[in-house]
């Protein structure tokens, strides 16, 4: 305390700021010290208290310690099938796109009379997937009507994006023939080519990297999102799309790695990215609502639902 009063009494600015730079470097220093000296006695690391920390227990959270390697060896056939049912319950309505094999065809669409800022998006959202074929809404059909002729043709997911004044603010999917149906909210929506240091994609299929999708709703959308891409990548084209789950809030990127030596891997984005929030999931096409997001959740700040 004396010493920043101190500074505040020096009337040259660049002499101050040198002085704050010098205190900032020494507890710096001090800090690392003080992490050094805590691994050489084997001490634990030490985890800030954060609002991720404190999150409320829910029973729909698979926990890792269940499928422990000391169980009897006569129990394990039984849990092998317990754990075997309990992921065809996850996987749900998309357990035939896991089983079958089948390779994702879709169908993208968008809000009737919407301007070329949704047609933009549809560019580059298209981007990403390898099978996917874009047709003109007309405001005479329904949601349910493109659903319909969609599976007809043989598509497996519906995709509606949604345009207001302007602004990209919706997506749905619908996972054909039957549903379920997902609408999430689009914020913070940046195209690709303007992302500094951006890199240009490729059409090689990229990887799928899901983060912190945990409770068994969180599964059935991490299921959707697998369901969108083919089974097997071009690990050759280094691409890699990652969806990370913080909050309920799904931060979207795509990125190219390149491996630097046997230890560090190098990142450049290549973009889009937004980011994605679950706002409602309906049964079959449109049909009868099994969650949707309240305005009244978000006054529980530790309570998450992915």
């Amino acid at each position: 305390m004396g010493t920043t009063s101190k500074n505040f009494k020096i009337k040259n600015k660049d002499v101050r700021t040198q002085i704050n730079l010098k205190h900032k470097k020494e507890k710096s220093k001090l800090k690392r010290e003080e992490r050094k000296e805590r691994r050489e006695k084997g001490l634990p690391k030490q985890v800030p208290d954060t609002i991720d920390g404190k999150r409320e227990y829910d029973e729909t959270i698979k926990n890792p310690e269940d499928s422990d390697s000391s169980v009897d060896n006569s129990d394990s056939e039984d849990e092998k099938e317990n754990e075997k049912q309990d992921d065809d319950d996850q996987q749900g309505d998309f357990s035939s796109y896991f089983k079958d094999g089948k390779d994702p065809k879709i169908l993208i669409t968008t809000s009737a009379n919407c301007t070329r800022h949704a047609y933009n998006f549809v560019d580059c959202f298209g981007e990403l997937f390898e099978d996917i074929k874009f047709i003109k809404r007309k405001r005479n059909y329904s949601m349910n009507d493109m659903a319909r002729l969609s599976s007809n043709r043989g598509y497996t997911h519906l995709v509606v994006v949604n345009e207001d004044k302007k602004t990209i603010n919706g997506i749905t999917f619908i996972a054909l023939p039957e549903g379920p149906t997902y609408y999430f909210s689009v914020s913070s929506y940046i195209e690709g080519k303007k992302i500094p240091g951006h890199g240009k994609a490729t059409s090689h299929i990229p990887e799928l990297v899901l983060n912190n999708f945990k409770t068994s709703l969180g599964a059935s959308v991490g299921n959707l999102f697998k369901s969108l891409f083919p089974h097997k990548p071009d690990i050759e084209g280094r691409q890699v799309i990652t969806i990370h789950n913080q909050r309920d809030f799904m931060f979207f990127r795509r990125h190219r790695y390149v491996f630097r030596n046997e230890e560090k891997v190098g990142l450049q984005e290549l973009g889009p990215q937004f980011t994605l929030r679950l706002r409602r999931v309906q049964r079959g096409v449109k049909g009868e609502t099994e969650w949707e997001h309240k305005p009244s959740m978000d006054k529980q700040k530790k309570k998450f639902y992915l």
